[in-house]
């Protein structure tokens, strides 16, 4: 059978309305079964590890951060600290020496802050702000004393920031100017329960008796011995404090642009903001850290499948020569034969892409179901973003469409007297 008959023989098993550059392109990959099928399982699992790794890393990152904000505001607002002043010492009329003594820190109230918290409030990255007083203090049980850190909230605000309910393990979240919340750990230490009394008493000499309403964990065994929740009032009164807040804790809608927020406030309001970027600075550098062996995870693994593919068309140039020649001499113009390689590189990243894509949604399905905590319970929550399995098609296309384009060129540039009588 001829060369020349081939095309029109071939023809018939492919739709008469398909254009003729995706006719002689399908012919060429079926042709090569074996090398296609070697290009697209080699394009699969470099998609597939794209995927896998994406959803896992992002999974991932989403846990750690979830697991280090469930307990904090993202942007935190401070009162000023007292400044440290030099004190000179002059002997005849001249200074001999000067001392620097750090005043001690007192606890202090954000001027205006109501006037504050309706300016963060108007910014359209803010989603919570909510007003806070804590200190130091003891708490009280017969012969018993623990010091203690009483956190003053108004609770419809303050769950909103760290949603507490989720964290009591008995009674209920319940915070009103005769209740107090504890941890775990310090209930045990006292001997407490849901319902008993505690008398806490401040350094002002300011004291009060609270009623357990509920016991939480956060998670932290320290902070579950130290910390205490009470409503924002008797925080006040308790810590001398009264109409006042040592803080504002804020929420933004973005948590990784909590830093450029807090940058944004300290210039509107000119109280110092203090992001949690900035206060678990290690915490976020190890999170850029494997955001960036993320990316260069998808440049090797997409350069690795753009040498395949270019390699593949490479071979088919040489192999499809002559016939290329003959359509050359039928009236087969150069950019008609550069489309057709174009068409072909495109197609393999394609349907590599889309066996990748469904090979590492698998393999994330697996993986979710093999890898358990001690409970039995999801290790974490898997992030499965559709943007990320149309990015991966559209990184797979335009890289075969990348790595197509130098066989293109040369296919086109074939001289077809020289290509037919090679």
């Amino acid at each position: 059978m001829s060369a020349t008959s081939r095309p029109t023989e071939h023809a018939h098993a492919i739709p008469r309305w398909m254009p003729f550059e995706w006719l002689v392109a399908f012919r060429f990959l079926r042709e090569g079964r074996v090398q296609t099928g070697f290009i697209i399982g080699g394009v699969a699992i470099g998609v597939g590890v794209i995927v896998f790794m994406s959803a896992l890393l992002s999974g991932l990152q989403a846990n750690f951060v979830k697991r280090v904000l469930t307990g904090q505001a993202h942007i935190q607002l401070l009162p000023p600290k007292e400044v440290v002043r030099p004190l000179y010492q002059n002997q005849k009329d001249e200074v001999h020496a000067h001392i620097v003594q750090a005043p001690l820190q007192r606890l202090k109230s954000i001027d205006q802050w109501q006037s504050v918290m309706g300016q963060i409030r108007a910014l359209p990255d803010v989603a919570v702000v909510s007003p806070a007083v804590s200190g130091s203090a003891f708490v009280l049980r017969g012969a018993t004393s623990r010091a203690i850190t009483v956190l003053g909230v108004e609770p419809d605000l303050y769950f909103r920031i760290v949603p507490m309910p989720e964290k009591i393990v008995h009674g209920h979240a319940r915070v009103t100017v005769s209740d107090i919340l504890i941890g775990t750990e310090l209930a045990s230490d006292l001997g407490v329960g849901v319902g008993d009394k505690l008398r806490i008493s401040a350094a002002s000499g300011n004291s009060n008796t609270l009623v357990i309403s509920g016991i939480f964990d956060l998670g932290n065994k320290a902070a579950n011995a130290r910390t205490t929740i009470v409503a924002l009032r008797s925080a006040q009164s308790l810590l001398g404090l009264v109409g006042g807040v040592s803080a504002l804790d804020v929420t933004v809608h973005d948590v990784y642009s909590a830093e450029s927020v807090a940058r944004h406030i300290t210039a509107l309001t000119g109280v110092e903001a203090d992001s949690w970027i900035k206060t678990n600075e290690q915490f976020f550098t190890a999170i850029s850290a494997q955001t960036t062996a993320n990316t260069a995870i998808r440049i090797f693994v997409g350069l690795s499948v753009a040498f395949g593919i270019a390699s593949v068309l490479v071979v088919s140039v040489v192999q499809k020569s002559r016939e290329i020649g003959i359509l050359r001499a039928m009236g087969i113009t150069r950019g008609q034969i550069l489309r057709i390689f174009l068409l072909q590189g495109g197609l393999l990243g394609l349907g590599g892409a889309l066996a990748g894509a469904v090979l590492g949604f698998g393999g994330l399905l697996i993986w979710q179901q093999a890898e358990r905590n001690a409970d039995g319970s999801v290790m974490f929550a898997m992030r499965f973003e559709p943007s990320l399995f149309v990015m991966a098609l559209v990184l797979a296309t335009v890289t075969g469409l990348l790595a197509s384009f130098a066989p293109a060129l040369r296919a086109a540039r074939l001289d077809p007297v020289v290509a037919i009588r090679g």
